[in-house]
């Protein structure tokens, strides 16, 4: 066969610029979430300014799910993989590793491999500052809904919202703190909760967008109003924060430019060139729209 090869003047690519493959896969949990669109603008950004295309994938946290993208994997070329609020299991990175295939994650779930460059945003000053934000306008019974555990950003959320409660000596009431998983029906949930304790509370922080949406249903079925009897706050400031009813004050995530920074990162590996640093932290903004208001205003 290496005869053969000779013969017909075949030789090995030097290096992983000469084989691209023209192709980004960009590997999400699901697809169900208006920031996922966000963050695929910001890869299709990137990738239409080096002539590269994004293939999308949804594995849906099942492990045959993951087998079977990893298959797919196999069949074809990829010049780089970007995942997104993944755990890289140890046995997918090695075979990855193998394939010698560069990778990135945005927000990762957990600690990532020390050579797995990872994408983020400044969750604990965006908690902090959401926080203080409501602190600022006299609320003192403020209710957190929480993103997933698991996630390194959620954790970092609940951080800061609890730092700023202590810098302003607030005690902490961790019937204040309830669980949700970043969708419109755990806000929705996690606001009834909140609601139905002897002392409500007079704002709501909710760790996302969507929930901070869930949380407006359950304060409006109660016969409340936002911002009149409860304040609320979201994070992400996706699109439709500013046109919601009243417009929502969040905390702004740059997810394009996590989305942008994650495929000039991965392509920049797979041209074999360095890149600056292996931790990339975006800042995170408030911005202040009607759905927060001084207390008793």
């Amino acid at each position: 066969m290496e005869g053969l090869l000779r013969e017909h003047g075949y030789r090995r690519r030097a290096n992983r610029e000469a084989a691209a493959a023209g192709l980004i896969d960009l590997v999400f949990n699901d697809l169900d979430s208006p920031w996922a669109v966000e963050i695929i603008r910001g890869v299709e950004d990137a990738g239409h300014a080096t002539g590269t295309g994004t293939v999308v994938s949804a594995i849906h946290q099942q492990p045959a799910s993951a087998r079977q993208w990893l298959r797919n994997l196999r069949a074809r070329a990829t010049d780089g993989i970007i995942f997104v609020t993944s755990t890289l299991t140890p046995p997918m990175h090695a075979e990855l590793h193998r394939l010698n295939i560069p990778m990135v994650v945005i927000d990762p779930a957990g600690v990532p491999a020390i050579d797995v460059p990872t994408i983020g945003a400044s969750n604990w000053a965006g908690g902090l500052s959401a926080t203080e934000h409501l602190l600022s306008l006299g609320h003192r019974r403020i209710g957190f809904v929480a993103g997933p555990k698991q996630l390194l950003c959620s954790r970092a959320r609940l951080d800061g919202y609890r730092a700023a409660l202590d810098a302003a000596g607030v005690d902490m009431d961790d019937e204040l703190i309830v669980q949700g998983d970043f969708y419109t029906e755990s806000g929705f949930a996690g606001a009834r909760r909140l609601l139905d304790l002897s002392r409500p509370p007079t704002a709501v922080f909710a760790s996302s967008d969507q929930m901070a949406f869930g949380v407006y249903e359950a304060v409006r079925r109660r016969g409340l109003r936002v911002p009149e009897d409860v304040s609320v706050v979201g994070f992400d400031d996706l699109p439709e924060s500013r046109w919601a009813s009243p417009p929502l004050t969040t905390v702004r995530q740059p997810l394009v430019q996590m989305g942008l920074v994650a495929a000039r990162t991965v392509l920049r590996m797979a041209r074999g060139e360095e890149i600056e640093t292996p931790r990339v932290e975006l800042a995170t903004e408030l911005i202040v729209r009607d759905s927060s208001v001084v207390l008793g205003r």
